[in-house]
């Protein structure tokens, strides 16, 4: 088929370290997923989501953090994408959130990683869920986003 590509880049030990292609590492973020993390979302529609939430974060559109995304729920903002994190640990702590959602018809999915999450937000710390909102600024690329995370097929 094709070669495997792999780039060089130093470690903060100073030594080369090789990263591995996208397949690759979508593979290994996969694999710490938990039981309930349905409907996830695939590996270019998880790149549009992150897109849109640099995009929000820039706009502060974006409501982060389980207790503000509860009281963002219960006040009644249901126009925007709920994401959540597929690893987070002990699932308990968001395991109430997708049944919030389906009451309240917000479109929801997961995604791999809690720290690709918060990166995303331009955070160094991990992200266990948030939601992000319409704005003009990238209204096209929401849409698109929010209408594929709808299409998604819900766990039975």
């Amino acid at each position: 088929m094709g070669k495997e590509k792999k780039e060089k880049r130093k470690s903060e030990g100073g030594e080369e370290v090789e990263e591995k292609d996208g397949k690759e590492a979508w593979i290994e973020k996969t694999k710490y997923l938990s039981p309930i993390s349905k409907p996830l979302a695939p590996r270019k529609l998880t790149k549009r989501l992150y897109k849109v939430i640099r995009k929000a974060q820039s706009k502060k559109n974006i409501v982060s953090g389980i207790k503000f995304v509860q009281k963002s729920i219960r006040k009644g903002d249901h126009n925007g994408i709920m994401i959540l994190a597929g690893d987070v640990s002990p699932i308990d702590v968001i395991s109430h959130i997708p049944v919030l959602c389906e009451e309240n018809q917000i479109p929801y999915c997961y995604v791999p990683s809690k720290t690709d999450l918060g990166a995303a937000c331009g955070n160094r710390r991990s992200m266990s869920l948030l939601i992000v909102k319409p704005n003009k600024d990238y209204e096209e690329l929401f849409e698109e986003c929010k209408s594929e995370v709808e299409n998604l097929p819900m766990p039975v």
